[in-house]
């Protein structure tokens, strides 16, 4: 089971309720850590495993090395606010996963809540849900009171049963890895769901990336076990080296079986940029997440951002908290001025780094979200860029006398054929067809009054300061230059 929704919706505050009530059993979901990925209840007797994914492209990711990471997904939405950027998105990836899906109408505790106009909203997007003429179930829920989880339970046991969703024990273990780091005193880590067999401590198991033997098993809740069953999380000891996210795992008879099956696949990352286009811009990247699954997400999403004006480099992504090393790399790497900047998901800044990065200047961002994250990213690109001058016309002015010359400051009379005019603004200076020359308009009058203003039809005294000597018949171009924010 998986979740997805736009930001904000409600996700994981739904999971939190899931996970806070009782069951039949008496026995509560318990409290997922920071690197599980998973958890697990019961409910009426039957276990439901829920995972619990970085984000949208951290389930894609998974999705792209074939692996089956969920058998049903629920799609979160927020009822008052509707089908949205993300909400889109994830209905993508549970098509492209070709699963079924559950829809949670979620936050109907507040008044403003319309859940009939969300059920109009996703017609529009090929989603027909139940009572108007479609077969995807929803409900609506509240994360807040508890409204609705039972209900949507007891759906996603429906739906299970409809889609004959069972796994065979009897077949060789196999399953997905679902998440995975390296723990400085456990060595290689990684959360496995099972779809077929028993795994169990011992067994010799292999990804395409890396193998090893079992040393021990722990349940979703961290207590240690012997075996676990099809769709039970289990986070396992003993790998060689860290797994990929999202890769298949298999039980081998022995060690040499586990290594033939090897094929040692490189990682995708945002390839380094050899040659930057005139008008562009850099800006190197440092990136240290908690665990492995989340650099994937992070940088298939990061590669998707607009970089025609700055390109991104990543220098450096791995799995661990901001050390005094990094540090020291982004301030070896400046782009154009700027330093490297560092990136922090859901991981600590060491002491030394923080004090380091102080004296250096070096900018360290930490988020907890992916799209907060990104948008961090984002903003940084807006603003290592120079603002756009954009200007704006407001009028013209037809010179019709020359009262006043001193060096570089005439006073002149003259009407307004054309907008308005303002104190203050650029002045280009038109005889003819032909551009003479440039000034500002310094002060204004109308009736031997300072104003701010003149509009058409009317008269007005004008102080021109430029690097031309006007005359009667000139026209005066007004417009003004405004700076404005370049956005990515």
């Amino acid at each position: 089971m998986v979740i997805l929704g736009h930001i904000d919706h409600g996700k994981t505050s739904l999971l939190s309720s899931i996970r806070k009530l009782e069951f039949t059993s008496g026995k509560p979901g318990g409290l997922i850590t920071q690197h599980i990925g998973a958890f697990e209840i019961e409910k009426d007797g039957k276990k439901i495993t829920f995972i619990d994914t970085p984000g949208h492209e951290a389930f894609s990711q998974m999705r792209a090395r074939g692996a089956k990471v969920a058998d049903i997904a629920i799609l979160v939405i927020d009822a008052t606010e509707g089908v949205k950027d993300q909400t889109k998105e994830a209905i993508s990836h549970i098509k492209k996963a070709q699963i079924s899906f559950v829809v949670a109408l979620n936050k109907i505790d507040k008044p403003e809540a319309n859940p009939e106009k969300v059920k109009r909203e996703l017609q529009k997007e090929d989603v027909l849900v139940e009572g108007l003429g479609g077969k995807v179930p929803s409900v609506e829920t509240s994360a807040k009171t508890g409204k609705g989880i039972g209900e949507l339970l007891e759906l996603i046991s429906l739906v299970a049963e409809m889609e004959n969703l069972k796994a065979d024990i009897s077949k060789p273990a196999e399953g997905v890895v679902i998440e995975s780091y390296l723990d400085s005193q456990r060595g290689p880590t990684a959360t496995l769901i099972l779809e077929n067999g028993t795994l169990k401590v011992g067994d010799i198991v292999g990804t395409i990336s890396t193998f090893g033997k079992i040393k021990s098993l722990e349940n979703f809740q961290e207590v240690s076990v012997e075996k676990v069953l099809p769709s039970e999380p289990a986070v396992v000891i003993g790998f060689e080296k860290v797994p990929m996210v999202g890769e298949s795992f298999k039980v081998f008879p022995n060690l040499e079986e586990a290594k033939s099956y090897l094929k040692g696949p490189e990682r995708k990352v945002i390839p380094e940029v050899l040659e930057v286009l005139p008008g562009q811009k850099v800006l190197n990247l440092i990136l240290k997440t908690d665990v492995l699954g989340s650099i994937e997400a992070i940088e298939e999403v990061l590669r998707g951002l607009p970089q025609e004006k700055v390109v991104l480099r990543i220098l450096k992504s791995d799995v661990g908290e901001i050390s005094e090393s990094d540090v020291k790399l982004a301030r070896t790497h400046p782009a154009l001025g700027h330093p490297a900047l560092i990136l922090g998901f859901r991981v600590k800044i060491g002491r030394a780094a923080q004090a380091l990065a102080e004296r250096e200047k070096i900018k360290i961002m930490t988020f907890d979200v992916i799209y907060d994250l990104v948008e961090g990213v984002r903003k940084f690109m807006e603003k290592i860029l120079e603002p756009e001058v954009e200007r704006v016309d407001l009028g013209k002015v037809k010179i019709l006398a020359i009262f006043l010359t001193e060096k570089n400051r005439q006073i002149a009379g003259g009407k307004v054929i054309e907008g308005e005019i303002k104190k203050g603004t650029q002045i280009e200076v038109l005889r003819g067809e032909e551009l003479v020359g440039r000034g500002r308009l310094i002060n204004l009058q109308r009736d031997k009054k300072d104003v701010d203003k003149v509009m058409k039809g009317q008269e007005c005294g004008i102080l021109f300061e430029g690097n031309i000597k006007i005359e009667e018949g000139d026209v005066f171009v007004i417009y003004t230059e405004e700076k404005r924010k370049t956005e990515i």
